[in-house]
C-alpha cells in the first residue's frame, strides 16, 4: 500500500508568523509570539494562543504552540486533502518534520481520525503513533472503509504504542 506524504515543498518555504505581541531574544535565538498566533509555512498552518520558536545553529526551527486547543493543518503531497491535528500543546520540528500533539490530542486525515493523550505525526512518511497516558490506557481510532475515503485518498497509517486495554485493567 503506497504511503502519501505531507506537502514536501513546505520545508523549503519561509515561515511566517502573526501575533498580537512578539518578544525576540537574538542571543538565544528564541522568539515568543502571543495572542491569536498563526504560523504559516507553505500549506502548513498552526494556530495557537502562544508559539515559542527556537532556531538551532543549523537554522532549523523548533516551535511549541499552546492553546485551548492549538491546531495544525497541512496539505497532503500529490493528493487532494489535508491532515489536521489538535492538542493543548503542539511541538513542531522543522528538521525532522515531526509534529507532536499533547493533551486531548486528535489528528484527522480525510474521514479517518485518531485520538489519545499524545500523538506523534511524521509528516515525511505520514505515519501516526498514538499513546494514552490516562488511567484508562485507551487510544481511539475511526477508520473509514476504503470505498468511503476520498476518491484519491490513501489509508491512514496508525502505529499504537499502547495496547487498547492495559493487561491489569478491568473493564
Amino acid at each position: 500500500m503506497p504511503i502519501s506524504q505531507a506537502e514536501l515543498a513546505d520545508r523549503d518555504k519561509p515561515m511566517h508568523l502573526e501575533a498580537n505581541q512578539l518578544s525576540i531574544d537574538d542571543a538565544k535565538q528564541i522568539s515568543v509570539f502571543e495572542g491569536k498566533v498563526q504560523l504559516t509555512q507553505g500549506t502548513m498552518i498552526i494556530k495557537a494562543d502562544k508559539i515559542v520558536v527556537i532556531q538551532d545553529k543549523e537554522g532549523f526551527k523548533h516551535g511549541t504552540a499552546t492553546g485551548q486547543p492549538a491546531s495544525f493543518r497541512q496539505k497532503r503531497d500529490n493528493i487532494n486533502g489535508y491532515v489536521e491535528g489538535y492538542g493543548k500543546r503542539i511541538e513542531y520540528d522543522s528538521k525532522t518534520a515531526i509534529i507532536n500533539f499533547f493533551g486531548q490530542a486528535r489528528v484527522k486525515q480525510d474521514q479517518d481520525e485518531v485520538r489519545g493523550e499524545h500523538i506523534t505525526y511524521n509528516a515525511k512518511a505520514e505515519r501516526f503513533q498514538v499513546n494514552s497516558t490516562s488511567n484508562k490506557g485507551r487510544v481511539r481510532a475511526i477508520i473509514q472503509p476504503k470505498n468511503k475515503r476520498s476518491s484519491v485518498g490513501e489509508s491512514l497509517s496508525i502505529k499504537p504504542t499502547t495496547t487498547l486495554t492495559k493487561p491489569n485493567e478491568h473493564q
